[in-house]
């Protein structure tokens, strides 16, 4: 009982923070201080210990690269150059313009690695045309939020990056096993927004010739080929994953004041600076998380965790069970967040089962995912609310519809182990 009570202790005072409406990095550390002053084998200066010991790793020297060369392709105009590419492609399928919003999606995902900047980057400029051609703007901010959770699987991804850092996951398996998954995740809203247009005799728009779509394709092909180098590179060896970020970060210099010169050297600064406060908050949270993880472990929940999940004799039930808690936590928990404290907990318990370590990543990351679009939190819905200038709340039927189907790719990826070990077999480290 003597260590139940720290552990309620700390919950019950996050839950409180959060309650309040504290940031949730600041909840974070504030709910583990109560554990460190009753617990007299513990020092306040476990704090300032565990917070540098979860940031001094390599590994994570990529997300704030990876952040940086996001907002850069973000400049450069790229996000248009994507739109005309996706509008050639499957603009005439019924939805139009929700089915432009999803493949948009898929390929700015492999280019920012960030949900976030795919919301900026693409929602500020489809949810105002899909406004104009009579979808309503409900649906719209609920595709574009949706469509969004596919920056976390297909690389490179900041989710993936932390993920494997604090599982000891290849980073690059990660990658390489996070495309099919980024694709299923894909074609499930695309047929859902086909089912849902059908319904509502959303538009359509004109078939594109096979020159246009040519051209189109020429016009974005050096961003598409960004993440080919990003995992192309980390596959043959040629530079590690934190290396790769920085590579990703001279091809999108290159492109913005080289190649398409439309980045102005005097927007550097601001852009820089812009970054630096994304990546700011991210490593805060990852600091924070690190010292709430660190109580858990001290008190023994990772081993708790994994004795009850001895009862599980199926490792497909228990990634569901898992899934389940994550898609909750995903409510009211940042991402990153969750993958820091949770990875590690659970990673005994599937391991036992005979689970490969990248599904168990990889079907985590995308129930993590799905939970942080999902209201109340999803930040993601949040902001894309904003762009369309509605409440949020008028868009929670349509965004459940498409997270009804998310979770059945979810539950297909659980089911098929090969959608995401697969190309780790044939290609990963």
């Amino acid at each position: 009982m003597g260590d139940v009570f720290p552990v309620i202790l700390m919950f019950a005072t996050l839950f409180v923070l959060m309650a309040i409406r504290t940031p949730i990095a600041f909840a974070l550390l504030a709910s583990s201080f109560g554990p460190i002053l009753i617990e007299e084998r513990l020092s306040l200066l476990i704090v300032a210990q565990r917070t540098y010991n979860s940031l001094d790793t390599f590994l994570l020297l990529a997300v704030p690269f990876f952040l940086l060369a996001g907002s850069l392709m973000n400049e450069t105009g790229i996000t248009v150059r994507l739109i005309r590419f996706a509008a050639a492609l499957v603009g005439h399928l019924r939805g139009g313009l929700a089915q432009i919003n999803v493949v948009v999606s898929m390929m700015f995902a492999g280019i920012s690695g960030s949900s976030l900047a795919d919301v900026a980057g693409a929602g500020t400029i489809l949810i105002p045309a899909m406004r104009d051609r009579g979808f309503p703007v409900a649906f719209s901010v609920a595709i574009t939020a949706t469509s969004s959770v596919m920056g976390v699987l297909i690389p490179p991804s900041l989710l993936l990056i932390v993920w494997g850092a604090v599982t000891g996951t290849s980073i690059g398996a990660l990658f390489i096993g996070g495309i099919v998954p980024g694709v299923v995740l894909g074609l499930s809203l695309m047929i859902a927004v086909y089912v849902i247009a059908r319904r509502r005799s959303f538009p359509v728009e004109e078939r594109r010739d096979r020159s246009e779509i040519v051209s189109s394709l020429k016009d974005a092909i050096l961003a598409l080929f960004m993440p080919v180098v990003v995992v192309g590179g980390i596959r043959l060896g040629w530079f590690t994953p934190t290396e790769a970020s920085i590579i990703a970060v001279l091809y999108a210099l290159a492109l913005g004041l080289v190649v398409y010169r439309s980045v102005a050297i005097r927007r550097l600064p601001t852009i820089f600076f812009n970054a630096a406060k994304l990546v700011s908050t991210s490593m805060f949270c990852v600091g924070s998380a690190g010292v709430f993880g660190f109580l858990l472990a001290y008190y023994r929940v990772p081993q708790l965790l994994a004795e009850l999940a001895g009862g599980f004799s199926s490792p497909a039930l228990l990634l569901i069970a898992i899934s389940c808690l994550l898609l909750v936590l995903g409510t009211f928990l940042d991402g990153l967040v969750i993958a820091i404290i949770c990875g590690p907990l659970f990673l005994p318990a599937v391991t036992n089962l005979g689970v490969h370590p990248v599904h168990y990543g990889l079907v985590s990351c995308m129930a993590i995912a799905i939970g942080v679009v999902t209201p109340p939190y999803g930040l993601c819905l949040l902001m894309a609310a904003s762009i369309g200038k509605i409440p949020v709340a008028s868009a929670f039927p349509d965004t459940f519809r498409l997270i009804g189907a998310m979770l059945a790719a979810l539950l297909l990826v659980i089911l098929v182990p090969a959608i995401t070990v697969g190309l780790v077999q044939v290609f990963g480290p």
